[in-house]
């Protein structure tokens, strides 16, 4: 592949940007370029590296699977599209940017997990969404754990992502070689989402992640971040993070099969290939696991772009988020941008002087926005990301104290220092206000989850105490039910415009 990778930058221009492919999961995105991710062998991430471009500043506009899929799908913020959480998404027959290039003319295709439109997920997701202002504090999910499949030859262990990615191989050998008007592919990956946990209970969530000796021998033992440290506050679990470790073995082993794909079949050359995730992981950084957090782990996401007229080895240091997915793709179609989205084409960032001839309008600002409303936190959250700076707002900006990094100086978010530097704390804040009325959203938010509970609890009539007694949180609120019954009423009742005035 790397012999005949010289060559792409002089095949016919008619071709140089007909086909793509996008692929999306979860994965913390500094391990796409952190020095310590060299722990493993990526060859065909490196690969991508090293023959397109990497965006070293990428990240989610809200880190968990539907809001941020949404943001990706629509190419707008996660407010104005109203996508709370993961029931509350893009409605089914929204136009996303594939939609569009379907009535361009581009054969299109989906494999794989989608999850970026409304009414999906557990009802337990949805009512621990709901009632996350309530006054408890109920465990949703157990620790997580790791069933070790002990066959060293075990090299498929998602079945379901290998089974959907052999399902696009045969789409790209089947139906894609032959034919005559571009494509586009979107692969969706599951991984690394964990599996039900059935030693925890039915109704205890899903936190059982499976590996294999296969995988599990080729994490180097000499690795630093094995060693557990108690009582480094931000210390990282051997478990977790191994987990994270062989999710990349396997993730890169997925992307390989598509690259020799796509070169068997004489397409590669003619195709560009995006990789990018919805969300991070944190594996035990801040002494949380899963996403929902603006930290880094979480919010951070990897970001490569390569193919014919795309930039070879470079590292884009500009901050970026996903709502820029949207305009890209229809930028490397030739499309016509909307004037109403949130994000901006990568290609300005990405392409080669030469294949980039269209005039860009509007300048990229110097800053992205994720924000946060979904489950296992009691306040929204927002984040500004500068280059240097991430600042951090939460609720209505006043009953909860904001967050101040500068990434530059403390990359681990060690160190809050929003009251040691006032005056750049009230001019980030003043910024992320002129984006969004954050205050307003909030309530808008508070608003929305409880008339959704209402409603929710009104469907299911008389049954509604044992219903909501065993979700996730069943082994806890069995313990005492009319306690937790209570707190959910005396939440009912309360006011919430008075907060927000």
């Amino acid at each position: 592949i790397q012999c005949e990778w010289v060559q792409f930058q002089v095949l016919a221009a008619k071709v140089l940007r007909s086909m793509l492919i996008k692929f999306l999961f979860f994965q913390d995105g500094r391990l796409t370029f952190h020095p310590g991710s060299q722990v493993v062998k990526l060859p065909f991430i490196n690969f991508m590296k090293t023959y397109g471009t990497s965006f070293l500043n990428a990240y989610t506009n809200s880190p968990i699977c539907c809001p941020s899929r949404a943001a990706m799908w629509s190419g707008l913020f996660t407010h104005l599209t109203e996508s709370w959480n993961n029931f509350k998404g893009l409605d089914p027959n929204y136009t996303t940017w594939m939609d569009v290039m379907e009535e361009h003319g581009y054969q299109t295709q989906k494999f794989g997990k989608l999850d970026y439109t409304s009414g999906h997920h557990s009802i337990s997701n949805r009512v621990e969404a709901w009632t996350r202002d309530v006054a408890f504090l109920l465990r949703q999910e157990g620790r997580p754990v790791v069933n070790l499949i002990p066959n060293k030859a075990k090299e498929r262990v998602m079945e379901a992502d290998w089974r959907n990615t052999d399902r696009a191989i045969n789409w790209l050998r089947k139906e894609a070689i032959n034919y005559t008007k571009p494509f586009v592919l979107y692969l969706g990956l599951n991984l690394p989402h964990p599996y039900p946990s059935p030693s925890s209970g039915e109704n205890f969530g899903s936190s059982t992640f499976h590996t294999s000796l296969f995988w599990l021998k080729k994490v180097s033992k000499e690795n630093h971040i094995f060693k557990i440290d108690w009582f480094n506050k931000n210390h990282r679990s051997s478990f977790t993070k191994t987990k994270c470790l062989i999710t990349k073995f396997n993730l890169n082993f997925i992307v390989g099969e598509i690259i020799l794909t796509l070169h068997q079949l004489d397409l590669l050359q003619k195709t560009i290939v995006i990789y990018t995730s919805d969300h991070g992981e944190l594996a035990m950084e801040h002494r949380q696991f899963y996403k929902m957090s603006m930290y880094e782990a979480s919010a951070h996401v990897p970001l490569l772009i390569m193919g014919p007229g795309i930039k070879a080895n470079q590292q884009v240091s500009n901050v970026v988020s996903l709502v820029d997915i949207y305009p890209t793709m229809l930028d490397i179609a030739g499309i016509p941008l909307p004037q109403n989205l949130s994000g901006y084409s990568l290609l300005p960032l990405s392409s080669e002087p030469s294949k980039n001839k269209r005039k860009v309008k509007n300048l990229r600002p110097p800053w992205i926005l994720s924000e946060y409303h979904g489950c296992n936190v009691n306040a929204s959250t927002y984040m500004l990301r500068t280059n240097q700076w991430k600042y951090i707002a939460y609720s209505d900006g006043v009953s909860v104290l904001p967050q101040l990094f500068d990434l530059s100086l403390d990359p681990e978010e060690l160190n809050n220092i929003a009251a040691k530097f006032p005056e750049i704390t009230y001019s980030l804040d003043q910024k992320l206000r002129s984006i969004i009325n954050y205050p307003k959203v909030s309530a808008s938010v508070h608003r929305y989850n409880k008339e959704q509970f209402i409603m929710w609890k009104q469907s299911i009539g008389q049954n509604y105490s044992n219903v909501i007694a065993n979700l996730r949180w069943h082994q806890e609120w069995l313990k005492n039910p009319e306690k937790y019954e209570n707190a959910i009423n005396q939440w009912l009742t309360t006011h919430i415009a008075s907060q927000f005035e």
